[in-house]
């Protein structure tokens, strides 16, 4: 039986989610967004109101379709008592062997993830990103599109990857940080911040 899913944020991040969503079979019954000034329907998904007005939908599932982890992880402890939608779609490498995927998160097209991955709550696993094995995501984090963590990462709550970077194997990244797009992470991050280049340096 097909679930019924609003999205929380009516942006693109929102789009892509929604297509994930119909690609499992499953009905997108609209959005939730607190912007003013939106048109009446999205790739013809209906606006249905401001967030306040999920209790208008006690059947539904529902997910966060914003990249913001700090906004993300506010929508959500405002909605404890939702039930959760977990977005994975069709094409992602999900492997079996040990791996869990925490509720509210959204594993995009092309993305892999590998043998003994624990992935926090609410958290993005973007278009053709890689997990290898023994990874270990927070909650809240960002993996963006295209990049890549090596075997036994950790990366802690909130933390962004940014699109095309890169983590060696063995590497902790401590929570709050922003990885800058194409950076390569070669020792571990204990100081929260942004970070770039190759190897990745903290921004001052």
């Amino acid at each position: 039986m097909s679930k019924k899913v609003v999205i929380i944020g009516a942006s693109g991040h929102g789009k892509v989610i929604a297509d994930i969503i119909q690609c499992c079979g499953d009905v997108v019954l609209g959005f939730l967004d607190d912007s003013s000034d939106l048109p009446p329907d999205i790739c013809h998904i209906p606006i249905l109101g401001r967030t306040e007005d999920y209790v208008n939908y006690p059947e539904a599932e529902f997910i966060i379709g914003i990249g913001s982890a700090a906004v993300r992880k506010r929508i959500a402890q405002w909605l404890a008592d939702v039930r959760w939608y977990t977005a994975i779609h069709p094409s992602a490498v999900i492997s079996p062997m040990d791996t869990t995927i925490g509720e509210g998160s959204v594993v995009m097209a092309g993305a892999v993830v590998n043998p003994s991955v624990q992935i926090g709550k609410h958290c993005i696993i973007n278009t053709g990103a890689s997990v290898d094995h023994d990874n270990n995501i927070g909650d809240y984090c960002h993996i963006s599109v295209g990049a890549h963590l090596a075997g036994l990462v950790t990366v802690d709550d909130g933390t962004w990857i940014g699109i095309g970077a890169a983590v060696s194997q063995c590497i902790s990244i401590c929570k709050d940080c922003m990885i800058g797009a194409g950076a390569v992470v070669i020792r571990n991050i204990t100081t929260p911040g942004t970070y770039a280049g190759i190897p990745a340096r903290r921004l001052k």
